[in-house]
């Protein structure tokens, strides 16, 4: 009985006491050191209003936008967001520089069998320079990919909404 005691508390600090690295939170910051070519930096959640809030297309929460400090300077922006593929959805992120233009998206996890495709660096460098301004098109300025038609599109969406919503905040002064 004694020795069950000792595992459960041995297990229990052991579960409880330490702080497990969260993967995807490591492939972001990896990614922003090598976009933005820095080693320390800070991310600080850029919190909302309820009533700006409901001005956007895509809610944002405090683990959704990011801004990206390095000594004192805004460097950019991180966006992480999900969007659904045929049966599941799949994880993302969008980086912004200072001036709110698109200098990476990467898929963090994607659950499905098939549509994965849209995770390659190739396709997503499509989005690349994009701006508020800026509306994508499946078959017109990004590229259909066989056996992903739905995650182009829910992907594509998703840029599209977050580029209208870092517009409206750019409006509204929040960034």
């Amino acid at each position: 009985m004694k020795i069950k005691l000792i595992i459960a508390v041995f297990l229990s600090f052991n579960f409880f006491g330490f702080e497990v690295p969260n993967p995807s939170l490591k492939k972001v910051n990896k990614t922003i050191q090598s976009t933005y070519n820095i080693e320390k930096f800070s991310l600080k959640s850029v919190s909302l209003s309820k009533s700006i809030n409901e001005q956007l297309s895509r809610k944002i929460n405090n683990e959704s936008l990011f801004k990206i400090i390095s000594d004192n300077e805004l460097i950019g922006y991180v966006y992480l967001d999900n969007a659904p593929s045929k049966t599941a959805t799949f994880d993302f992120f969008v980086l912004f520089d200072a001036n709110l233009i698109i200098t990476k998206s990467k898929v963090l996890r994607y659950r499905e069998e098939y549509g994965g495709e849209i995770g390659s660096k190739r396709w997503l460098k499509q989005f690349i320079g994009g701006t508020a301004s800026d509306a994508f098109i499946p078959n017109n300025n990004i590229m259909a990919i066989a056996g992903a038609t739905i995650s182009v599109n829910s992907m594509t969406k998703a840029i599209n909404e977050i580029l209208v919503n870092i517009g409206k905040l750019e409006e509204l002064n929040v960034i």
